[in-house]
């Protein structure tokens, strides 16, 4: 019986140590869904200046920076969750932090022209907390002239 006894209360110690290291987090990525699913907590967005960019024209090889200005018009903070372009040629910044309600930012990419020579029409895919859609589309051209 004491046996018996010893080995329980062993197990339940040994137990109790596993789980107090076991520490309850939520990543980054799990509170950016949680930020899509909740609809209580999606707000507005307002493009400040124009969703669409006209670049002009440039060399081949040159890497041309493009931004967005937006304003979170809502009451809630804006989470962007995702940024990602309509192909590898552009890189796009994702911001990291929420915006407040009334607080202004940027979308910002890097359009790399190499072999891209002629017209390029280009999208950039914004991923946030948003309604009436959870995705706004931006888009820019550039016309890529050989060197």
């Amino acid at each position: 019986m004491k046996k018996a006894l010893v080995i329980l209360i062993s197990a339940a110690i040994m137990a109790g140590c596993n789980n107090s290291d076991k520490k309850v987090s939520i990543s980054q990525s799990t509170a950016e869904n949680l930020a899509l699913k909740d609809s209580t907590n999606f707000t507005t967005l307002q493009w400040l200046d124009s969703t669409h960019r006209d670049l002009g024209k440039v060399k081949e090889g040159e890497q041309v920076e493009v931004s967005f200005r937006f304003k979170n018009t809502g009451t809630k903070p804006l989470v962007i969750v995702n940024v990602h372009p309509s192909c590898g040629c552009t890189i796009p910044e994702t911001p990291k932090e929420p915006f407040a309600a009334g607080a202004e930012g940027f979308i910002k990419a890097k359009f790399n022209s190499s072999g891209r020579t002629g017209m390029n029409h280009k999208a950039i895919y914004v991923t946030a907390n948003t309604r009436p859609s959870t995705t706004q589309q931006l888009e820019f051209t550039v016309e890529v002239e050989k060197k």
